[in-house]
């Protein structure tokens, strides 16, 4: 007989970040009965932070998956099952799935198999006190459904009434959460999908407004008494706050209202950084390599913070103290699909140009593309935030938790310019500087922005003041 405690594997929701609770499943990538090897990625979950592919860390056979993409898991709950021992003979059946007819079975204690390896730390949540709600699919057990048609035949057959309680509309996790955000019973929609199965397009239709008919002719109508309701949720759209969105949100709220932010602004002239771009581009050692002015503003705040070090610092509030970092993790904020996040470039400071380049250009593929790891957004120092591409002349950014300054870079912009005693059309733009004002004071912090003023007017104090 094989040990089957020892046979399957229960892979459970990790913390793949720092402190996190819970985790939404995007995405499957294997179904029960696929071999999948150590290491290989099953499945796609988005935290709070980001967006993250979890491998398995076993060789086996997939026995079950758990949950259904669009749930939200908790930390530690169990949500693939591999059968490390395939081909055995007393494998136990897979779990039966639960009619949508039957009532909805209550949480069940879910009892920790012998021999289970922990696989990832940080799970959280202790075996002894998770619990799994019983899923649901499209089997049921063959003695519920006979003995549930023959009761229901017989009712009929002798016109009685049954009393039990009604079949649940067949829906998919999400369909459900949609048709409650719109104030919809799932009861009164008209199921289109295969099997019966609500469809997302079914609770739109419920939710819009049913047409009115037109009066017969020559028919005197009846004056109503009150307009008719309009369908709930036919003129709003609810959008649940959730992973990254939801962090964002707590996030900016905890630093706007614990750090009293300072915003200074300065107008100017970077028509020479703006050709040195051009130049670069052009240079042989910057082949193949993403140059913009970001880069260059980048680099810019880097000799502006070696200039001035102490604003590259973090406030310790239980130990009262400020802690000076001798390193930057340049933090670059990207807009993405699921929403602001900002991944930093580790020791950003050490960096060249060409490497700093290197650098920028795969945080930015790397965002757009929703593969930023929680890693790659913790322990930032200072933030740049380029509002200039949606152009924006500048804004007064809200400083990103734990850091001590955010500089916002708006719109480069032709306009008029006094050069040389001459009023001439220049390359302009406002760098706007918000800081924790625990940490840094009026005179450091315009010193940092002047610094970085100065160097993008005449880019060769790049050099000069490196």
């Amino acid at each position: 007989m094989t040990d089957t405690s020892a046979r399957f594997r229960e892979f459970k929701m990790p913390d793949v970040g720092e402190g996190l609770t819970e985790a939404e499943i995007l995405k499957w990538y294997v179904q029960p009965g696929d071999t999948v090897t150590d290491g290989q990625v099953v499945c796609e979950v988005e935290t709070a932070k980001a967006a993250v592919e979890l491998p398995i860390p076993y060789d086996g056979v997939v026995h079950e998956l758990r949950f259904e993409e669009g749930t939200t898991v908790d930390v530690g709950m169990s949500i693939i099952t591999i059968d490390v021992a395939p081909g055995s003979d007393d494998a136990p059946a897979a779990p039966v799935a639960q009619t949508s007819a039957a009532p909805v079975a209550p949480a069940v204690e879910e009892a920790a198999p012998k021999g289970r390896q922990p696989v990832l730390v940080g799970y959280g949540v202790a075996e002894s006190s998770t619990k799994r709600r019983a899923r649901k699919g499209t089997a049921a057990a063959p003695e519920q459904a006979a003995a549930a048609a023959a009761v229901q035949a017989e009712m009929n057959g002798h016109g009685g009434t049954a009393t039990a309680t009604p079949a649940r509309p067949l829906a998919k996790p999400p369909v459900r959460k949609l048709a409650k955000d719109l104030g919809i019973d799932l009861a009164t929609v008209t199921p289109t999908g295969p099997d019966g199965v609500i469809t997302r397009e079914d609770v739109h239709a419920a939710a819009a407004p049913a047409a009115v008919p037109a009066p017969a002719p020559l028919a005197p109508q009846p004056v109503a008494e009150a307009p008719a309701p309009v369908a709930a949720g036919a003129r709003e759209t609810r959008i649940p706050i959730k992973g990254v969105r939801k962090a964002t949100a707590a996030a900016m709220v905890g630093s706007a209202f614990t750090a009293p932010h300072v915003t200074e602004f300065i107008t100017l002239d970077v028509t020479r950084t703006m050709k040195l771009v051009e130049e670069l581009k052009a240079d042989k050692d910057m082949a193949g390599l993403r140059v913009n002015p970001l880069l260059l503003i980048a680099r810019a705040l880097l000799v502006a913070i070696k200039r001035n070090p102490q604003v590259n610092a973090a406030w310790d509030e239980a130990n009262q103290e400020i802690v000076l970092k001798e390193y930057v993790n340049l933090g670059i904020a990207a807009a993405t699909p699921r929403g602001l996040i900002v991944p930093n470039i580790k020791d950003a400071h050490a960096k060249t140009l060409p490497e700093l380049a290197v650098a920028l250009g795969e945080l930015v593929s790397t965002a757009r593309e929703g593969k930023t790891t929680p890693a790659a957004m913790q322990g930032g120092t200072v933030t740049i935030t380029n509002v200039g591409v949606f152009g924006v002349d500048t804004g007064t950014p809200i400083l990103n938790p734990g850091e001590s300054a955010i500089l916002a870079v708006g719109a480069i912009k032709l306009q008029p310019w006094v050069h040389k005693g001459k009023v001439k059309p220049r390359q302009v733009t406002t760098l706007a500087l918000s800081f924790d004002h625990r940490l840094v004071d009026g005179e450091l912090g315009s010193r940092v922005l002047a610094d970085v003023a100065a160097i993008l007017e005449q880019p060769k104090r790049l050099i000069t003041w490196a």
